[in-house]
């Protein structure tokens, strides 16, 4: 029962418990691992923008700044270059690019 009982994560947890994890500058050998160069690039300018993730996605951004406003929820989560951010399948969010993106990425195929 003490899972719904603190009233402050509820005001932070976004909706079904979907939230961006952020993994500030990854060890090279954490990259390596994941094949991250391997990864299709993709790069937009400054903006904001809604984005809808129909499957989980794990990116690397290589230059840029996001804020990212999470749908239905108070939760605002900062990242940029150096940051290894996955997305969990069904997250909607607002994009505010504060700095251009450019970032290697891979959507899973589960």
């Amino acid at each position: 029962m003490a899972s719904g009982s603190n009233p402050d994560s509820m005001d932070t947890d976004p909706p079904g418990g979907l939230s961006i994890s952020v993994e500030r500058n990854p060890p090279e050998s954490r990259l390596l691992q994941l094949g991250v160069k391997s990864w299709p690039k993709w790069g937009c300018p400054t903006g904001k923008f809604p984005v809808k993730f129909d499957a989980r996605q794990t990116c690397y951004l290589l230059k840029g700044k996001v804020r990212a406003h999470i749908k239905g929820s108070s939760e605002c989560v900062e990242f940029g270059a150096g940051d290894l951010v996955v997305f969990p399948k069904g997250l909607s969010c607002t994009w505010d690019v504060l700095a251009a993106v450019d970032k290697y990425y891979k959507f899973d195929s589960s």
